[in-house]
């Protein structure tokens, strides 16, 4: 039933409120963890407006506004959610994610405290509801905005900035106030895995949110393969249609999508983030948490109890992280005038949250990789810890002694994966090497395969002193040759060799491989006599025992290339393609080609497959 406008202006003064009980309804869309495949929580959405003869809910509120009535209107249809997300299963222990219209915010507490009565009939605590925050609007800007976070968070409500990277870029907000979660706007997501500029805006941004201990949220993901990158970038949590539409009947709402943490990963999980997160783990210390609403003679007991700890955890309702608290800035407050006395105030000894500070917070998954850690940790300075969640909840944290017990942990185990002769990284490493960046969509990769021309029958005439001399010479100069850029260089053994770029130019690969062979093929003639220089090689039996004269050592080179948002699909077929390759550097008057994988042996965002 679409109203006449005649009608719908009839009723607009007096009647908006009565008609939005009649026909609006509410629509819930999944928030999902990008990990787990788990439904984390629900944005609650307007349907039925089209009824009401307007063309977007946007229109419908703009309506309820010009009209005085956009507080009850929009208390209605908050409490209708509430009503409706008591019902679910898992409301417990999901959030509500709530739309905060930026013209509520003067009326904001009032707001606030009548969802509090609600939630309160239905046994909801705060900490499972989320209230967006439109960048489109410029929200800081409001004079009763300070006032309001500040009330919502004591009370022990979550915030999210929504639509990032849309309107307003407020920076400003993330610099003055605590943000639970960042919601990237879709136009950033459409398209990330064919759009380098995306990708990076996306994975810095990331970066910047965890640092400040504000987790991620994809919004508008429509296909596989957004899915992947945004997952691959970083993001805690997705959204969109790709997962799941809105669902007005809430019977057919899913509490968990068990399919997506197989999609891009296969059977097995990828080795070095597998190793990593078992390094981690060992270096987890499972602090004691506090929560908001605990009193402050709880949390000053706790220090006593624990003399040599100068923090704690603070975690709200639900169990995820809201930040740390100091010992010190409780012993500071203390000690300023009437400071116990305003500590002994009922407001205060309800929440602790005017003394929570931020930290730094790492995701424990799949995709766990100690690089990463340190890169959040390191971008916030004066850190106490970095806390860890998995499953969004708190997980335990690492301190910075335990940090540098890590990376040294990290640094022996790389040793030991080291080839003995050369001292570069040997197969092992090379392998979670190539399966790691494989899905770096972000990147422009080049996977370079050496192996030496003639080397078996320089070998067999000059032994293998000799032989070793060629091979370390050889990683002598790729170390010379590839010092700059994001290069990985790896032995996989015997005469064979691994050079690995990230954003590397092909013009600048080239010339650099190049240099390499060209220099190797000089600088390795002094290993041979003069009289197989004269000759120019070496006269040895081939395979089939007939006299042959062999060339002077070279080194060919076969070049994978993988182009930004491509995904290698299955490394069996790729390892095949890189053995093409080599038969044709070996062929080739340069003993170098360039090479990509063949259509069907990848795509952009496809599923990998690990190789056994």
């Amino acid at each position: 039933m679409t109203l006449a406008p005649d009608l719908l202006r009839l009723f607009a003064d007096r009647e908006l409120v009565t008609l939005a009980k009649l026909v609006a309804t509410n629509a819930f869309q999944p928030i999902v963890e990008s990990g787990t495949g788990a439904a984390f929580g629900y944005e609650s959405l307007l349907r039925g407006h089209d009824r009401l003869g307007f063309a977007s809910p946007v229109a419908f509120l703009d309506h309820a506004e010009r009209h005085g009535q956009l507080m009850e209107v929009e208390k209605l249809l908050a409490e209708r959610a509430l009503g409706s997300f008591a019902t679910l299963a898992n409301c417990r222990d999901a959030t509500l994610f709530l739309n905060l219209d930026v013209r509520l915010i003067p009326r904001g507490q009032a707001f606030a405290e009548a969802l509090l009565a609600c939630m309160d009939r239905h046994g909801i605590p705060p900490s499972s509801v989320c209230f967006e925050l439109s960048e489109r609007f410029d929200n800081a800007g409001v004079p009763e905005f300070a006032g309001l976070v500040n009330y919502v968070r004591q009370a022990g409500f979550k915030l999210a900035l929504d639509d990032y990277g849309a309107g307003h870029g407020e920076m400003n907000l993330l610099c003055d106030y605590q943000v639970d979660y960042l919601k990237i706007d879709r136009h950033m997501v459409s398209g990330i895995d064919q759009n380098p500029r995306k990708r990076h805006l996306f994975k810095n941004t990331v970066n910047m949110a965890h640092a400040l201990g504000i987790r991620v949220i994809g919004e508008g993901v429509e296909t596989e393969a957004e899915f992947l990158t945004c997952r691959d970038l970083g993001a805690d949590l997705m959204q969109g249609w790709y997962l799941s539409r809105p669902e007005t009947d809430l019977a057919r709402l899913k509490t968990s999508f068990p399919h997506l943490p197989r999609i891009g990963y296969g059977a097995a999980s990828l080795p070095a983030q597998a190793q990593d997160k078992a390094l981690i783990r060992r270096q987890v210390e499972l602090l004691p948490a506090v929560h908001e609403h605990d009193s402050v003679d709880r949390v000053f007991t706790l220090f006593r109890n624990n003399p040599a700890q100068t923090f704690f955890p603070v975690l709200n309702a639900n169990g995820e992280p809201r930040g740390i608290i100091r010992e010190r800035t409780l012993k500071a407050y203390i000690y300023q005038p009437f400071g116990r006395d305003l500590l002994a105030n009922p407001h205060y000894r309800r929440s602790l949250s005017q003394f929570v500070e931020s930290a730094p917070v790492f995701r424990l998954d799949a995709d766990t990789d100690t690089d990463q850690l340190a890169s959040i940790f390191t971008n916030m300075e004066g850190n106490d810890c970095v806390i860890l969640t998995e499953n969004m909840r708190y997980a335990g944290v690492v301190s910075p002694a335990a940090m540098v017990r890590l990376f040294n942990e990290k640094q022996l185990k790389n040793a030991r994966e080291q080839n003995p002769l050369t001292g570069l990284p040997g197969n092992i490493a090379i392998h979670d090497y190539v399966l790691a960046r494989t899905r770096d969509t972000a990147r422009l990769r080049y996977f370079c395969y050496g192996d030496f021309d003639h080397f078996k029958p320089f070998n067999d005439v000059y032994g293998f002193e000799r032989g070793d001399k060629a091979i370390t010479l050889f990683a002598a100069l790729m170390r010379r040759d590839f010092l700059a850029g994001e290069v990985f260089l790896g032995h996989i053994g015997g005469d064979d060799f691994f050079i690995g770029t990230v954003d590397m130019p092909r013009a600048h690969v080239e010339a650099a491989l190049m240099r390499l062979t060209a220099d190797f093929a000089l600088d390795a003639r002094p290993l041979y006599s003069p009289e197989d220089l004269a000759r120019g090689g070496i006269e040895a039996e081939d395979r089939m025992g007939n006299p042959s004269l062999f060339p002077l050592l070279r080194c060919s080179v076969a070049v994978l290339e993988v182009p930004c948002g491509q995904v290698l699909s299955d490394l069996g077929q790729v390892s095949r393609r890189i053995a093409e390759l080599k038969r044709e550097a070996k062929r080739n008057p340069r003993g170098l080609v360039f090479g990509t994988v063949e259509s069907g042996e990848a795509g952009h965002a496809a599923p990998m497959r690990a190789v056994g």
